[in-house]
């Protein structure tokens, strides 16, 4: 008789907290590093595409190959060695002579944290329920909120932005070896793509069948199948838009806070962080409220409150009001990526899960980087008052996308699969496990 997935420990709850952090701390310190890194490299202000670029194909190509390689390598000996290499990457931004090494180390910042991000949510999916799974990307945006006083306190005092990024590498090297120590502990008890088994996935909760029925059988789904799905693109596409939201606000804030509405260079970095700050805090709390209403319900309700934030920062006015603009942005954008992550098995289905989030998370590293690179040209061309019209737009597609997808059937369950029980069993629920064709 086989025994239900056991609940991951509190240690790796706490490290799986510690590593969002980890994957936050470089994105925000590059909005508010880059005027130092322009002047010192003597490159114009949309030369950030060079690096946002870079950053993309790293963490493209790894995070796709992190969803569709986990079940062989193992959730912790991927986020060991990808650790390892986000710090090594850190430590080349803070000794970069040109612009052209520290591009290199873009890529190599996105290979591993493309790979961290990939399997740390694919596990999240499948042991933990809404509100542990908003809180933990609620610590990437805690992540975020510190980067930017960490290099705004770095470049305050008169150090280089040089001074920022070694921290960060020092950080990312401690996580590191927790990391290796604890390889083994990661070890899941359900297969690839079983992480949404039954209704353990959304809820968090085991399955009682699981352990009355005997060892559940094997349904086998070629890749292939998963191209296949229209779920699987559109929810990648979602990502591309929220991410490039979400981003795309962090990133150029501070260039609109301090050229375009005249802070000083100390304030417009705090106000910065409390846009990330603001994401931390709005999925702290809608962890529980989404517990409560659904995620249907606060999903709508948040892409309508990203449309108004978006709106306030594009109206020429105070820079009070786009500040405000921002914080609305920051804290009803906050529960979309949890929740969409969350719901992956129930618009694909469970055999696709794994599959699709590692598409999904590459999705987002695209929008993170190629969009912001985009805004960037646009800004240095015409004015930095354009990114407010810019966000909005974004969200105003953002939400037609997930509006439609709403509307169609459930990936999950259009979806047909021949299960392969194991010799001798005549019932206990399909398990299904992706190969690798």
């Amino acid at each position: 008789m086989s025994t239900p997935p056991a609940r991951p420990r509190a240690a790796l709850l706490l490290l799986s907290y510690l590593a969002f952090v980890s994957l936050g701390l470089p994105d925000g310190l590059l909005g508010v590093s880059w005027p130092s890194i322009r002047g010192d490299f003597d490159v114009p202000t949309e030369a950030v595409g060079w690096v946002l670029t870079a950053g993309t194909v790293g963490y493209l190509t790894s995070s796709v190959l992190a969803g569709f390689t986990l079940a062989r390598i193992g959730v912790g000996a991927l986020l060991a060695g990808s650790t390892v290499l986000a710090s090594l990457a850190l430590t080349g931004y803070s000794v970069s002579p040109v612009l052209a090494v520290l591009v290199g180390c873009a890529l190599v910042l996105g290979l591993g944290s493309g790979a961290v991000d990939s399997g740390l949510n694919a596990y999240a999916a499948g042991a933990f329920g809404p509100r542990h799974m908003n809180w933990l990307h609620a610590f990437f945006g805690l992540g975020v909120a510190i980067g930017p006083l960490i290099m705004t306190g770095v470049l305050s005092s008169g150090l280089a932005w040089r001074w920022g990024y070694g921290i960060v590498a020092a950080a990312q090297l401690v996580l590191a070896a927790a990391f290796v120590l604890t390889v083994r502990a990661w070890h899941r008890d359900v297969p690839a793509g079983a992480g949404t088994d039954a209704t353990a996935g959304a809820t968090g909760q085991d399955d009682p069948a699981a352990t009355d029925a005997g060892p559940a059988p094997i349904v086998r789904v070629p890749v292939r199948d998963t191209l296949r799905l229209p779920a699987v693109w559109s929810g990648t596409l979602a990502f591309v838009l929220y991410v490039a939201i979400e981003v795309s606000a962090g990133l150029w804030a501070f260039l609109l806070l301090t050229e375009g509405r005249g802070l000083g260079a100390a304030l417009a970095g705090g106000c910065v962080s409390a846009y990330w700050g603001s994401l931390f805090v709005g999925r702290v709390v809608q962890g529980l409220v989404a517990e409560r209403l659904g995620a249907g319900l606060v999903l709508r309700v948040s892409l309508v409150g990203m449309a108004v934030g978006a709106a306030l920062v594009a109206v020429p006015g105070p820079a009070a009001l786009a500040v405000l603009g921002l914080v609305v942005v920051g804290f009803a954008a906050a529960p979309v990526f949890p929740l969409l992550t969350l719901t992956t098995a129930e618009r694909v289905g469970a055999a696709h899960a794994d599959r699709a989030i590692g598409l999904q998370i590459g999705a987002a590293g695209t929008g993170a980087a190629l969009v912001p690179a985009g805004l960037g040209v646009l800004i240095g061309n015409t004015s930095v008052e354009v990114l407010g019209s810019a966000l909005l737009v974004l969200a105003l597609a953002l939400i037609a996308l997930y509006e439609w997808g709403a509307r169609r059937p459930s990936a999950g369950r259009a979806v047909r699969v021949q299960p392969e029980r194991s010799e001798g069993q005549t019932s206990g629920p399909v398990r299904p496990v992706v190969d690798g064709r």
